[in-house]
């Protein structure tokens, strides 16, 4: 390895640890120009390729599906709002040759196996499912099912999605990316207490636990997956300004909006992660196009019974088999 490759990959671990400048636009700005930085996918490279998008409608969901389109994809906005979807596709690909809108409540498990049945009885062939959904409601609020709409959004609704298309990902070398948090970092993994039934509620905890959820589970969903050519990985963002970020979070959004990631810096990795030629390390954690720890803090470290217990539970509620 030479001097300067080793530079660059203490410069970047320096501004993982630091957050602050690490997860703003300046820390992916410093990052694009390291040596170690690596490539963009080619011109093209989704050519012929299908991906799912959910929560594409805006934000980081817009602008992945955007950037999948410049590279030549097929991109299935999976939306809640089916006229706000459209508007959406309307925009990024006004000839609608690429793009097909779905609508799909994804914390409603019901909306969950409508859409995959549907989109299975399509006979698409899918490369890549980003599951990018998000919602962060200030007060305890429940699914059609009656779970924790945090966890069921962020968490059983897309275990139940993926579980359901696996058919439709036999042969393509499929990617499952889940869009986490680094707010993730800061909580423990709530094996006690998934559907957050006990304290004061709290939005941003439920939301940062949900997204702790996701990465833990990442060995135990490619395990459940691995005989069916399909990798899934997650990656978190940085602090991207998006539409959810200044409803949910206005007084951060406030502060911090002029370092704000802008969606499309955001959703760089998203669409790396789908697009880049060989398959990403698969149950990895990624953020700018690195792999990162998913724990910088013992007590967040879940001990191999807590994570099976958990994943237990996230079975049977999500209704996997």
């Amino acid at each position: 390895m030479s001097t300067l490759t080793t530079a660059a990959q203490a410069v970047d671990t320096a501004l993982d640890r630091t957050i602050a400048p690490g997860y703003t636009r300046i820390g992916y700005h410093l990052r694009r120009h390291l040596p170690t930085w690596p490539a963009d996918p080619r011109p093209g490279s989704m050519a012929g390729h299908d991906v799912v998008v959910t929560g594409a409608s805006s934000g980081l969901g817009e602008a992945c599906a955007r950037q999948l389109l410049g590279l030549g994809a097929h991109v299935h906005l999976v939306v809640r709002d089916e006229a706000k979807g459209e508007g959406v596709a309307s925009e990024i690909d006004p000839g609608r040759e690429s793009s097909t809108v779905w609508v799909c409540d994804v914390g409603d498990l019901d909306s969950v196996a409508d859409f995959t049945e549907r989109f299975r009885d399509s006979g698409t062939r899918l490369r890549g499912l980003v599951h990018n959904a998000g919602v962060m409601p200030p007060e305890r609020t429940t699914s059609a099912q009656g779970h924790e709409l945090s966890m069921s959004v962020h968490l059983l609704g897309p275990l139940a999605m993926t579980d359901a298309l696996v058919p439709a990902m036999e042969g393509v070398q499929t990617r499952v990316v889940f869009v986490t948090s680094g707010g993730m970092y800061a909580q423990e993994l709530p094996v006690t207490d998934p559907e957050y039934r006990d304290g004061e509620y709290a939005g941003a905890t439920a939301y940062a636990r949900s997204k702790r959820a996701q990465v833990e589970l990442l060995h135990p969903m490619q395990r459940r997956w691995v005989g069916r050519d399909v990798r899934v990985c997650a990656m978190h963002p940085g602090w991207a300004g998006t539409p959810g970020v200044a409803e949910s979070l206005p007084l951060f959004d406030k502060i911090t909006g002029p370092v704000l990631r802008s969606a499309d810096e955001g959703a760089d990795t998203i669409t790396w992660l789908i697009a880049r030629d060989d398959r990403p390390q698969p149950a990895t954690l990624w953020h700018d196009r690195r792999p990162r720890p998913t724990s910088y803090l013992s007590r967040t470290m879940p001990t191999p019974t807590e994570r099976e217990h958990f994943w237990e539970w996230a079975k049977g509620a999500a209704g996997l088999g």
